[in-house]
């Protein structure tokens, strides 16, 4: 499969003063989709604006017409299955079936105390994980669910007329850890990564490749579990927390390198945070838009 190009726009624009023209941008751009983060706030941007996803993307459903959308990534940190749901099949019949859904665990970031609950386990994050990703597929392709869950449960929950992606829109499933790896072999349409953290600070790109290799061996051994082949699941990374960090941005000839690492290793999309100024985001505009434009076709 050849490799696609997209970008995440962080929801920090007021719709009417740079927002719209953003997405409509992307699409100008020829991104294949552009997500946003699914966030109450996010580290450094937390005392700025900052907008939820799900509105941001109602919004840039009806401002675009090829462009595929989607979060990267929601977590169980403070949404519901079923609530979740109905907003998702609305979603995806105002886009007209461009809903992609990319879903984690959560973290330990202001969006797990938020609600006023104290932080989850990494233990508890997985057992709520587990839970949440299988109840919402049911409730993204039967008509009416009812479960009873330790964590989520449904009631008589109903969504008519159901997705317009069918069976329903695929989910992207962040993962790096076993649990998480068997719902992405399970449930998932892609297979979403940011690389490891723990090379972020010290590592080398080179490092950073033998570990997301790791990462692949494990998910196809998820796979192989169920019976699955891997090759059916795409592989997205999301750029900007390697230790490569903005370096890919900086010409058209350093994100043809960095990317073709990732291709080789079998990675279906790359997406590239749109640049913020004065932020760990940051990256000259002109070039960005010239890897969007040149830089899948130095790759062919």
């Amino acid at each position: 499969m050849s490799l696609r190009l997209s970008t995440v726009i962080l929801p920090v624009d007021r719709w009417h003063e740079g927002g719209r023209a953003k997405w409509q941008r992307a699409e100008e751009l020829g991104f294949h989709a552009a997500y946003t983060y699914d966030h109450l706030s996010w580290r450094t941007f937390r005392d700025g604006p900052w907008f939820g996803a799900l509105p941001t993307l109602t919004a840039a459903a009806t401002a675009t017409g090829r462009l595929r959308l989607g979060t990267l990534v929601t977590s169980p940190n403070f949404r519901h299955p079923v609530t979740l749901a109905k907003e998702l099949i609305s979603l995806d019949d105002i886009s007209g079936g461009r809903i992609t859904l990319g879903i984690g665990a959560g973290g330990n970031g202001f969006d797990a105390t938020a609600l006023g609950q104290e932080p989850w386990t990494p233990k508890e994050r997985a057992d709520r994980f587990g839970e949440f990703v299988p109840l919402l597929d049911r409730l993204l392709t039967e008509d009416a669910v009812s479960e009873q869950g330790t964590h989520y449960s449904a009631d008589e929950a109903r969504n008519i007329p159901g997705c317009v992606q069918r069976p329903r829109l695929p989910f992207a499933v962040a993962a790096t850890g076993p649990r998480g790896l068997k719902l992405a072999a399970r449930h998932g349409q892609a297979w979403v990564t940011t690389g490891d953290p723990k090379l972020y600070e010290e590592g080398t790109p080179e490092q950073s490749v033998e570990a997301v290799r790791g990462q692949l061996d494990k998910l196809g051994a998820a796979c192989a579990g169920i019976g699955r082949d891997v090759a059916e699941l795409d592989k997205v990374l999301l750029t900007g927390f390697t230790p490569d960090r903005s370096r890919p941005l900086e010409s058209l000839d350093a994100f043809v390198d960095f990317a073709g690492r990732y291709q080789e290793l079998g990675f279906t999309e790359i997406v590239l945070h749109w640049p913020i100024p004065d932020s760990d985001f940051a990256a000259d505009i002109d070039v960005f838009e010239t890897i969007a434009t040149e830089g899948l076709g130095q790759l062919a």
